[in-house]
């Protein structure tokens, strides 16, 4: 079955907005653990407008599951990474300021520069993903990087499937049988939910983890986090089990 990541972002955010230390960010990724999540992914930013670097310190010696550790490779950054040797590091392109992640690598406009941050992760033994779009170029600029993995950025599925789920989900399909041709592992994250996710899962092939954050904390506020993690689960189950009949 393909493994859920819970992203804790909004957990820091909630509780960054009052001060104190409620939500503890530690104990919820503890009980997203122990509610039967797969890993926890965080996404620290320059600002530390969410996750602090004193967070990704805490939960590394804590947690049990893969630790994922979100961002872009400055040089802050990769010390941090390299430091705490998380199982996943995932590499996007976003710029300092920006709100959320909104676009994939330009792997092919980047490639030394990303070769040589995935050459150095590789060498310590962390696992890499490159944050891509459907973009055949990208993805096999992608291979060329040395990276383990891709994360398909999965906004444009969650917006076309309510009207077209077929038409939505084809681009992502090609470029998840694309990147396993290469030999590359295949994650997918953002704007994945309740809705949209047993099917994402069920037909993107060779689909190892899923990252959600902001859809199922904002699922938890009327259903209660455990509950929430297992109503996710489901989705994935229900996937696995469509997928061996397809």
């Amino acid at each position: 079955m393909t493994k859920l990541s819970v992203n804790i972002n909004k957990i820091a955010t909630l509780r960054n907005a009052r001060g104190g230390n409620t939500p503890n960010v530690l104990q919820v990724a503890l009980d997203c653990e122990r509610f039967g999540a797969h890993g926890i992914t965080v996404h620290p930013r320059p600002d530390e407008r969410h996750i602090r670097r004193s967070d990704v310190y805490d939960l590394k010696p804590a947690l049990t599951t893969e630790f994922n550790i979100e961002g872009y490779p400055n040089p802050e950054f990769m010390a941090m990474v390299l430091d705490v040797k998380p199982a996943q590091v995932t590499l996007v392109p976003d710029p300092p300021g920006v709100l959320t992640s909104n676009a994939g690598w330009d792997t092919v406009e980047h490639k030394s520069f990303l070769q040589e941050v995935v050459g150095r992760f590789n060498e310590a033994g962390i696992r890499t993903s490159i944050f891509v779009e459907t973009n055949e170029d990208h993805i096999i600029g992608a291979k060329e990087t040395g990276t383990n993995r891709i994360e398909l950025y999965t906004e444009d599925f969650a917006k076309g499937f309510p009207k077209d789920p077929e038409n939505a989900i084809a681009p992502f399909v090609y470029s998840a049988e694309l990147a396993h041709s290469l030999g590359l592992g295949i994650n997918a994250g953002h704007d994945l939910s309740l809705e949209n996710l047993a099917y994402f899962a069920t037909y993107i092939p060779n689909l190892r983890e899923v990252s959600i954050g902001h859809a199922l904390i904002s699922d938890a506020l009327y259903f209660g986090l455990e509950n929430v993690i297992q109503m996710y689960l489901q989705q994935l189950h229900i996937a696995s089990i469509a997928k061996d009949a397809l």
